[in-house]
């Protein structure tokens, strides 16, 4: 199965949600007024895509219907399908990895799926023929190195890990000299995630943020934050409170295969303008993919 269909696959619970709805709605509707702009307002807030954004494309959309003189009902189907295009905008997903070691530091609270991303970001790296390490940062809590570590003997990568409760600018620090003398092409770098204590995070990010400047400075770097789509709107305001705390380049959106509101995508990016770097549709370990805005909005409304 290809990718795109994978994608198509994977967002059938967003489709019903969305598109089959707005498909339904349609049907009721003769001609374009206020009702049909309300109801489909409403069925994109349901499905996640945030008030803020929904309205601001109901807005829009109100007034390209106004300027094309458009009557139809039937023709709102592709307005919002280019509307949604415009606001996902060009993808800028590619991850930035130039230099050698290139690092990737990822961020997320616990069970969002960030080992897993980790994982298959490592396997994914790894099959491109990267050389991977990859560092325990999260030394919170003892199942987060066991884990990794399951993880890095499944792709076949280098750990580097302390005991649980350890400094974890001390594993980053010794997980960099590990990348440097093995000539690793690629360090991965995984962190405590706990949003309750937003100070002590805070410090911790740049504690390590402090290391690879001295370490590797003028090497690519990437912060990736994991959310998991299922947790809809909270997922938005976990951004949000991350945001402050670390200079988030990329989202990683785990678990879109799960929810009928994979309208989150949208919110993300409108709300935050930052990149969805990555997608999650599936179990596999090829199911975490790069993400592309026109193969998501048409596999949507496909």
């Amino acid at each position: 199965m290809g990718f795109f269909d994978k994608l198509k696959e994977g967002l059938q619970k967003t489709r019903k949600g969305i598109t089959e709805k707005i498909d339904q709605m349609l049907v009721s509707f003769g001609k374009i007024d206020d009702d049909l702009f309300d109801e489909l307002e409403e069925i994109l807030i349901t499905s996640d895509v945030g008030v803020e954004t929904s309205t601001r494309i109901i807005e829009d959309m109100k007034k390209k219907v106004r300027e094309r003189k458009i009557t139809d009902a039937s023709k709102v189907r592709e307005l919002l399908k280019e509307e949604l295009t415009e606001i996902l905008g060009i993808d800028n997903s590619e991850l930035k990895l130039d230099t050698q070691p290139s690092v990737i530091i990822v961020i997320g609270v616990n069970g969002v799926g960030k080992t897993t991303s980790i994982g298959k970001i490592a396997h994914s790296l790894k099959q491109r023929g990267k050389k991977v390490i990859l560092a325990a940062g999260d030394t919170f809590r003892a199942a987060a190195i066991d884990q990794l570590n399951v993880w890095a003997n499944r792709v076949g990568v280098d750990i580097i890990k302390h005991t649980e409760g350890s400094d974890p600018a001390a594993v980053i620090y010794d997980a960099v000299q590990a990348a440097k003398a093995r000539k690793a092409d690629v360090l991965i770098c995984d962190t405590a995630g706990r949003l309750h204590t937003k100070k002590n995070l805070m410090e911790e990010l740049k504690k390590i943020s402090r290391i690879l400047d001295r370490e590797l400075p003028g090497a690519s770097r990437e912060t990736l934050l994991v959310l998991d789509a299922t947790t809809g709107q909270n997922a938005v305001q976990q951004a949000k409170i991350f945001n402050e705390s670390a200079d988030i380049t990329g989202i990683v959106l785990t678990k879109l295969d799960g929810t009928a509101k994979g309208g989150i995508v949208i919110s993300v990016k409108s709300g935050l303008n930052i990149p969805v770097k990555l997608i999650g549709v599936g179990e596999g370990l090829d199911d975490l993919q790069r993400f592309d805005s026109r193969e998501f909005v048409e596999a949507l409304f496909s």
